[in-house]
């Protein structure tokens, strides 16, 4: 399993008239780490001829985050296979669980929008494996 992780600090757009981070900015932070993640791993390889499309979220909100406070938010990719991939997700402030995630991802061919099959190759490619 292979981790990776960037970090956030907590601006006032992020947060809700309950003085906390909204919900909503998590799933948005989610998305962004998932980016950022993806674009280190096909790095050295061209444009993929595939996309990954979010078809489920399953979301635990564990604590709250306010504003200002720095936000630790990690990442790594789980059981792949058939058409899905699985994407964990956990933030923290300090020691302390703000988020815990997953996404079930599916594959689709970029040009004919259709879902592919996870091939080896790019089950190793997830895992960071060459």
């Amino acid at each position: 399993m292979k981790f990776y992780e960037n970090k956030r600090v907590v601006s006032s757009n992020e947060i809700d008239e309950y003085n906390h981070v909204n919900n909503v900015v998590y799933v948005q932070w989610m998305q962004e780490i998932s980016n950022e993640h993806w674009s280190i791993l096909i790095k050295d390889i061209p444009k993929p001829d595939y996309v990954w499309f979010v078809v489920r979220h399953e979301i635990d909100y564990k604590n709250q985050a306010v504003l200002g406070d720095k936000i630790i938010v990690k990442t790594w990719v789980g059981k792949t296979e058939g058409i899905k991939s699985i994407r964990h997700f956990e933030m923290y402030r300090g020691e302390t669980l703000l988020v815990k995630s997953q996404t079930t991802f599916c594959l689709l061919d970029t040009f004919k929008l259709k879902p592919k099959r996870v091939t080896k190759e790019i089950t190793n490619l997830l895992l960071g494996k060459k």
